[in-house]
């Protein structure tokens, strides 16, 4: 069983609606690829905007940006993951969202990010609020697909957590800020991600700015199947069932995993 999957590395905008126009181009880029799933940033929606609250802009899940994707998503024949933000009524606070889409227009799972950054100068908790659930699996094409969102990332619980309810991708949509060593640490920890769970991990980076770029698909083995530099980009990269099967039978490291005794250790 394979899937094939584009990974969108945008520059990104302040402005909804040129955004929704870079997507469109890509969807249809990818389409022509024959991609079955299109993945988008982090805060693809509209980058954040100095002395602009995040409630200005954003929108319920069935508001006119998620619908707009999903018209994509129609036009086109693709699975669409995105981020988004997610109004929360009653407070200047917003989810950090990221919603995934069928070829039908129709909403498959929306995931609020739980792991907000307040680290390096910046603190995502003043502007945006945890969300309180883990992210599921979803089904494309027979592939188990998770989703995580940028500084998840750097907690291998929860994507140890999806590998073990049989997640065989997890695509991570992102906002991975650019500075020393964040390059290296993005690239480290996707290709960490991918070889101690051995499944493929895919990131959807902005760049430009203060953005990394360097968006990413690594194999369960964690070779390197497809990467963009620092300008945009639209990488393509194929899941195979059978390579997660070939590396597995080399290297059963989730047979071995002892989580009886990490159970106690949390218990003491």
């Amino acid at each position: 069983m394979q899937l094939i999957i584009a990974l969108a590395q945008v520059e990104g905008s302040t402005i909804p609606a040129e955004n929704l126009a870079v997507a469109n181009e890509l969807a249809e880029r990818a389409a022509a690829e024959k991609a079955d799933l299109i993945i988008f940033p982090e805060m693809f929606m509209a980058l954040p905007e100095e002395g602009r609250s995040l409630d200005k802009v954003s929108e319920p899940l069935n508001g006119p940006f998620v619908n707009s994707l999903a018209g994509l998503a129609s036009k086109y024949g693709l699975h669409i993951v995105s981020g988004f933000w997610e109004r929360e009524p009653g407070d200047h606070r917003v989810h950090n969202s990221a919603v995934i889409l069928t070829p039908q227009g129709k909403v498959l799972h929306n995931y609020r990010k739980i792991h907000l950054f307040d680290a390096l100068s910046v603190r995502e908790s003043d502007r945006m609020i945890h969300g309180g659930d883990l992210p599921r699996i979803f089904t494309i094409k027979g592939v188990r697909i998770g989703v995580a969102i940028c500084y998840d990332l750097r907690f291998p619980e929860l994507f140890r957590n999806l590998a073990l309810q049989g997640a065989q991708l997890i695509v991570v949509p992102s906002a991975w800020y650019a500075g020393p060593l964040k390059e290296e640490h993005w690239l480290t920890l996707l290709k960490a991600r991918a070889i101690e769970n051995t499944i493929y991990i895919g990131g959807a980076n902005l760049t430009r700015g203060a953005f990394s770029g360097r968006s990413s698909i690594f194999d369960p083995f964690g070779v390197l199947i497809a990467g963009a530099g620092e300008n945009p980009d639209l990488i393509i990269g194929t899941i195979d069932l059978e390579r997660i099967k070939e590396v597995r039978a080399k290297l059963p490291s989730l047979e071995h995993c002892r989580l009886e005794l990490c159970q106690r250790i949390r218990e003491k």
